[in-house]
């Protein structure tokens, strides 16, 4: 019994003294309902005219060895440009292009499959596809539907040329 009574005395002890002043009243949140995304962040911080411009080429304006050793080319294909997830691919790609523009990516589209273009002799794409190149040349990636920004940064942010690219900068006085 005592037992019980001491440790109901230490509990009301250790809850603290009782306050007088009435509970704060509730301010409603400014907060948006879930954490904001690297990109909604990169959407609300920059002004469109200060927004960075990501390198865009036609399959027809390039060449896969234009980027061997400067760029990362993300190759998107379709069979139309009209075909939904090209256009959704596209609009994801532009939306936070300061990511991509960090790791040194150059996007491709390529929506003529009857061109018969370099990168379409290279990668053999069937339908709508995402491919992720290294500055070495060689396919890191391919995925059959869009992926958005932070996904492609973080598979590009595993490649090993890449980790040396961040390691190299870590090193930088």
């Amino acid at each position: 019994m005592k037992l019980k009574f001491l440790i109901i005395v230490m509990a009301l002890a250790a809850m603290g003294p009782a306050r007088d002043a009435p509970p704060p009243k509730e301010v409603p949140a400014a907060k948006p309902a879930r954490p904001m995304s690297p990109e909604e962040m990169a959407d609300t911080s920059e002004p469109e005219a200060e927004r960075p411009e990501l390198t865009i080429y036609e399959a027809s304006e390039a060449s896969p060895d234009d980027f061997q050793w400067t760029s990362r080319p993300v190759v998107v294909f379709a069979d139309t440009p009209n075909d939904p997830a090209f256009i959704e691919q596209m609009r994801a790609l532009r939306s936070a292009p300061r990511m991509l523009i960090e790791r040194d990516v150059v996007v491709i589209t390529d929506t003529e499959p009857q061109s018969g273009s370099d990168w379409r002799r290279r990668l053999h794409p069937r339908g709508f596809s995402l491919v992720v190149l290294d500055k070495d040349g060689q396919v890191k990636l391919r995925k059959p539907l869009p992926w958005d920004v932070r996904e492609i940064s973080r598979a590009i942010d595993k490649f090993p040329l890449r980790r040396q690219e961040i390691g190299r900068a870590g090193a930088m006085p």
